[in-house]
């Protein structure tokens, strides 16, 4: 009903007459003696929690997620309660949880084989251990979400912020990191020309990435909005081009990477070269079909946005121009950069600490939990409110 209902009004998603409710529920409960209670100080609004509230994900993970579930992965909080098994780890302390509920939160002995080579990101056993089947925080039924005053976390998902680190910059961590572990997967030469498809939260995190690890490749920025356009500049993009539906974006492209485009009988245009490689950070049908278009022969293509379902792309370029395509899926504990083996969170705290990256301002909206009715519509028209990232806050 939710999902007929909400092609006549959007508000219906957040009604109560569809899946998403409002509702006052009691402190969860720690799932064992490893885990701790969180009180949560910022709940960010991704793009894939949007996604959920306006029915518009896609069906295929609901086998690994328990309903009903609260929303919300991104977060900073502080330590509420600890159960009796965890060590090194104090009430009041200031943390960010990594959601992913891997092999060691689910209480496994023995790690699956890619959890033991610390891709956490690959792990298939999420959905067997102590906890109920969930991917991760805020799409468990067991563990909650930073959508509510509380939730619970393993203290193996638990990272300090050290105190010269906002809340904003804190909450940021999970998605930077998502970033972080893209370029880190495919890292560019300093020569090399990168174009990334979308100025959202995850575009301008992978341009920050790419300055943060110290990359000096021409970045080109596909932007919907004007504020969007003037962040990339800011985190270090070379150069910004605005893909509104009346903007000539595809001569642009073609004119930065000294590509040559060519109109076929029908449909969208040839492009003959291109750059390098693009980060596809939107994952819809045009984006995907502009960034197999774009990559040069032999090129690549990382796709970092959630695509869902493409019923559109046309998979031509892919063949013809030898591409690779690329996933880049959430984090792990195998990141290497500089001759070490990190976490991705840790990564990206230690950039952040460090002064190489400074991401908090993104977070240009804040709400109570109790003004959802107005947060979300201010999201579905983030270009009047010139809105980024947008957070519920809660009270200390």
């Amino acid at each position: 009903m939710g999902l007929a209902l909400g092609k006549i009004s959007s508000n219906i998603y957040w009604s109560g007459l569809s899946c998403m409710q409002y509702k006052h529920i009691p402190k969860p409960e720690l799932p064992g003696d490893e885990w701790v209670l969180i009180k949560t100080r910022l709940g960010g609004i991704c793009g894939t929690d949007l996604s959920a509230v306006k029915l518009t994900a896609s069906t295929y993970s609901t086998p690994l997620i328990t309903f009903p579930f609260v929303l919300g992965h991104e977060n900073i909080g502080r330590i509420e309660g600890v159960g009796k098994g965890v060590k090194n780890w104090a009430v009041g302390e200031r943390v960010v949880v990594e959601p992913s509920l891997w092999c060691k939160p689910r209480g496994f002995k023995e790690m699956c084989v890619f959890c033991e080579k610390g891709e956490i990101n690959h792990c298939i056993n999420i959905t067997g251990g102590d906890v109920s089947p969930g991917i991760g925080v805020g799409l468990c039924h067991d563990t909650g979400g930073s959508w509510a005053p509380y939730f619970v976390a393993h203290q193996a998902q638990l990272y300090r912020v050290p105190d010269g680190i906002s809340d904003e910059s804190g909450m940021m961590i999970e998605p930077f990191a998502i970033a972080l572990h893209a370029v880190l997967e495919t890292f560019p030469k300093d020569d090399d020309q990168i174009l990334i498809i979308g100025a959202g939260t995850i575009g301008l995190c992978v341009i920050a990435a790419l300055r943060a690890l110290g990359s000096n490749a021409e970045i080109i920025v596909l932007v919907r909005y004007g504020f969007q356009a003037e962040a990339a500049k800011l985190l270090g993009a070379t150069h910004v081009i605005r893909s509104s539906k009346d903007a000539n974006y595809y001569r642009e492209v073609v004119d930065l990477s000294g590509a040559v485009m060519k109109n076929p009988i029908m449909g969208k245009p040839m492009v003959v070269g291109g750059v390098d490689s693009v980060f596809d950070c939107v994952g819809s049908n045009t984006s995907l079909d502009d960034a197999v278009r774009f990559t040069r022969n032999g090129g690549r293509v990382v796709l970092v946005g959630e695509a869902g379902i493409i019923s559109k792309l046309d998979w031509t370029p892919i063949l013809t121009q030898d591409l690779e395509v690329k996933a880049a899926y959430l984090y792990n504990h195998a990141e290497k950069f500089q001759g070490h083996r990190w976490k991705t969170f840790d990564l990206a705290i230690d950039l952040m600490k460090n002064n190489k990256v400074d991401i908090g301002w993104l977070v240009t909206h804040k709400f109570k939990l109790a003004d959802y009715k107005s947060a979300f519509p201010m999201l579905m028209n983030r270009k009047q409110a010139e809105a980024i990232k947008a957070a519920f806050v809660f009270e200390d």
